[in-house]
């Protein structure tokens, strides 16, 4: 049997937000769309034509069937997606405008993932011809049934001898119920054989202070000493980790980020190589949500095609980042042959 599936594990989300850059007490209609970090990754491996299974719960009723034939539109395997819950989860979105910062506010309490257990996904039945799973401190924040539940997921992809990834994903606004984030997205990423995060969350995970990011433009220069020791001391934290990813953002304002990313390899138990790679100055940005989840999904795609150039595995994973800032909504997309286009400009 090939195993070349990649499966995605998460909570999809509907989307509110206003037009026009609109406060939330603004106006009366809101325009919605489904999201959510790992639906957003596997749609963007789906464009890439990878071969997808999303996994998630959804309520048994008319939100949930919207939600199914949405993803199927994207070419998503769901022939695993449990049925429970009370509801799908939402949230919403205030976009940035001149110096007012965007704003999201989370409605997931009682949602179908809220409500998932172990035991009611068969992951034996999913992991038989996949090669891949994908997972994020997301689903770790929603409830400890949540949490319980993909620990349940990882530890059988282990055993299933699957490679994990793992996006940090830290939200702040969901750790509510009681468990430790530090503790827990620590414990998670024991088991990711590749880990993405930006800066922040790196530090919330490892307790290493991060290193500053402050370009204002592409001509920055990045300190890669400082970053190479920075991810030998992560190194020691995370010893099964064969990659790690970090992405660095500032934004300078809200029509104007600077974006790249790192990746670093081990190649002994104590170093590694650092690789990075251009700084992007983005203008205007058209909308940020799953920019990061784009990274990591360009990221895995790359790799499995071209897993003995990790330069340009880096490259690739910026550039689809990059564009996703000029796609409306969560989902990047984007092909493969229009973010190669795009790179031939660098």
């Amino acid at each position: 049997m090939v195993k070349d599936k990649i499966v995605t594990f998460g909570e999809v989300l509907l989307r509110w937000s206003k037009n026009g850059f609109r406060r939330l007490s603004q106006g009366k209609l809101f325009n919605g769309n489904y999201g959510g970090s790992e639906a957003n990754v596997a749609v963007s491996l789906s464009m890439l034509n990878n071969k997808v299974e999303y996994v998630t719960c959804l309520p048994d009723d008319l939100m949930g069937k919207s939600c199914l034939q949405t993803l199927r539109y994207y070419g998503l395997n769901l022939a695993h997606v449990c049925v429970g819950g009370e509801r799908l989860g939402t949230y919403y979105f205030e976009a940035s405008a001149a110096m007012r910062n965007s704003q999201v506010v989370y409605d997931r309490n009682n949602s179908a993932f809220y409500s998932l257990r172990p035991g009611m996904i068969h992951w034996d039945e999913i992991f038989q011809d996949a090669k891949i799973f994908h997972c994020s401190g997301i689903t770790c924040a929603i409830s400890q049934d949540a949490q319980d539940a993909t620990f349940e997921a990882v530890r059988k992809a282990d055993e299933m001898g699957l490679y994990i990834t793992c996006d940090i994903n830290y939200r702040k606004n969901l750790w509510k119920y009681g468990a430790d984030a530090h503790e827990t997205l620590h414990r998670l990423m024991q088991y990711s054989d590749f880990i993405f995060g930006d800066q922040n969350e790196w530090e919330l995970a490892s307790g290493l202070p991060h290193i500053p990011f402050e370009a204002k433009d592409s001509q920055y220069v990045l300190d890669l000493e400082a970053y190479l020791a920075y991810f030998r001391q992560l190194q020691k934290q995370f010893p099964r980790c064969r990659q790690m990813m970090m992405a660095l953002r500032n934004q300078i304002t809200t029509n104007n980020h600077t974006l790249t990313g790192l990746l670093y390899v081990p190649t002994s138990p104590s170093d590694g190589t650092l690789y990075a790679t251009r700084i992007e100055d983005i203008q205007p940005i058209i909308d940020p949500m799953g920019v990061g989840d784009a990274f990591v999904a360009a990221y895995i795609h790359a790799h499995e095609k071209w897993k003995d150039a990790p330069q340009r595995c880096l490259d690739f994973a910026l550039t689809a980042s990059a564009l996703k800032n000029s796609v409306p909504g969560d989902f990047n997309l984007l092909t493969e042959e229009e973010i190669l286009e795009a790179e031939k400009s660098y």
